[in-house]
């Protein structure tokens, strides 16, 4: 949501700039176009002034020799003023072309001069001074029509560019109308998409909040994306850890009544149990005692024993004992458990002898907080379930790493036998579910709680290779190590 809302405020922010930089530059092109139309008008006027100024000084031509005509110094101050106008055409900027008719206009204004001079002193020669009066009054004639003319041409010209520029100007105008009307338009679209893209992730938010908070941890939250993706499946990832957490505080009551129950169980049948059991060993030594029915006896005896054992082990699941935590070498413990176990053949079959061992352990571990006693017996469970999986010999291999992301030490145990069935895999680490003959059912179910007591957790998977793996995940627990070091008066 981030990234789109950079993106929108960007594209927005260019659309403005883009627009504003547009008018700025075409309200400095009119302006100039502007000010270059008002000097035209001023040249223009300009030069309607001079045709003024002629067409006086040829009416003082006109009127000599009649009783309306202007004394000298008349005729001689409009001719100056004639002439200063002309002058003042030069003062603005022209291109050649302007310069070189300007120029020209100039060279007659000089003739007329001269022309009207000759005619305002000649006295005598009256057929001169006719000739010279006719001279004067066409040279006049064509300055007025020239500049007539050029006032003609120019004022056509003027008059498009003046039409040009107001069009222009209209333009900028409808444009700044249009920018005007976008802007309220734009920022209410661009609010409107970012209030809506706050707004359905919250509220999707806020409903599975209304349904974990009524008891629906199954609920997910499916169809966001970005930010609130990542807080969706982080919103995903609790429901399903207090669903798991519920699960384990339900277990965690059902352990306890268990236990309660175990507990009682024993205490009724343990003594008796004991007495009959006594009763029949006495029975078995007697020396009256068929052979056949001291075998009966003895096989008797052997279920007792069983029974024993599987009470011990039930009440070992149910209440086990409270783990004892010092810091452990997980590579130590464990080569110490392999090599006791492959020393001590009535804990294993005969198989153990085509058993292959590898020991794939991980540098410089760790120490992690745990219960030794209750580690070897998890480590011993699983070895005795490797070696009870391969039959006719194979390979079990022992695997230990830090893994340093999760500040925890994985233990893989993997065999070469036959593997686990798919549809029973969810099954193995239940109470009471097994797959051997004589098996208790309990074994993998207190390898598990005695693996969560630790912080810890198991899960069962199948080697591509063949056969199973167990991967135990034990966490260090890096506070707790330094309180038992410092403890030990060493310095960690």
């Amino acid at each position: 949501m981030k990234k789109k809302i950079i993106i929108g405020l960007s594209i927005f922010a260019l659309f403005f700039l883009v627009a504003g930089t547009y008018i700025i530059l075409t309200i400095e092109t009119v302006t100039s176009r502007l000010d270059k139309l008002i000097t035209l008008h001023q040249v223009e006027i300009l030069r309607e002034h001079l045709l003024i100024q002629i067409k006086r000084v040829q009416a003082d031509l006109n009127l000599r020799n009649t009783r309306y005509a202007r004394s000298m110094d008349t005729v001689v101050l409009h001719f100056k003023n004639m002439e200063k106008v002309t002058n003042t055409c030069f003062d603005c900027h022209h291109s050649e072309e302007v310069l070189r008719e300007l120029n020209d206009l100039r060279n007659q204004v000089h003739q007329y001069r001269d022309a009207l001079s000759r005619v305002l002193t000649i006295r005598a020669n009256v057929k001169r001074l006719e000739v010279e009066e006719d001279s004067a009054y066409r040279i006049g004639e064509e300055l007025k029509s020239k500049v007539d003319n050029m006032i003609s041409t120019a004022n056509l010209k003027l008059d498009e560019k003046t039409e040009s520029a107001l069009k222009e100007i209209a333009d900028t105008k409808m444009m700044l109308y249009i920018l005007v009307a976008l802007g309220p338009i734009s920022t209410a679209g661009l609010a409107i998409i970012f209030i809506k893209g706050f707004t359905n992730p919250i509220n999707a938010l806020l409903s599975a909040t209304k349904r974990l908070k009524e008891g629906n941890l199954n609920y997910k939250i499916e169809g966001l994306k970005d930010e609130f993706g990542e807080v969706a499946s982080s919103f995903n990832e609790m429901a399903a850890s207090l669903k798991e957490q519920m699960q384990k505080m339900q277990r965690t009551e059902q352990m306890v009544v268990l236990g309660e129950l175990a507990a009682g169980l024993a205490h009724e049948i343990k003594n008796p149990l004991a007495g009959i059991k006594v009763s029949m060993e006495v029975l078995s030594e007697g020396s009256n005692i068929k052979e056949e029915d001291r075998a009966i006896v003895s096989k008797g005896i052997d279920e007792i024993r069983r029974i024993e054992l599987l009470i011990k082990n039930l009440l070992n699941f149910a209440k086990p004992p409270q783990p004892q935590f010092t810091a452990v070498d997980i590579n130590d413990l464990l080569d110490k458990t392999i090599t006791f176990s492959f020393k001590h053949p009535s804990l294993l079959s005969n198989i153990a002898t085509g058993i292959n061992i590898v020991r794939d352990f991980g540098k410089s571990l760790p120490e992690v907080m745990a219960d030794p006693m209750q580690l070897q017996q998890i480590f011993l469970n699983l070895l005795l379930n490797a070696v009870d999986a391969m039959p006719n010999g194979g390979t079990l291999t022992v695997k230990t790493a830090y893994h340093k992301e999760i500040d925890s030490i994985g233990i893989d145990i993997s065999d070469t036998g036959k593997g686990i069935n798919e549809r029973l895999r969810d099954k193995i680490f239940k109470p009471f579910f097994t797959t051997k003959p004589k098996g208790t059912g309990l074994g993998l179910a207190i390898t598990k709680r005695l693996i969560e007591q630790h912080g810890g957790d198991i899960c069962a998977v199948n080697n591509p290779g063949g056969g199973a793996i167990f991967c135990i995940s034990l966490p260090v627990k890096e506070e707790g190590l330094k309180t038992i070091h410092a403890e030990k008066g060493r310095i960690t």
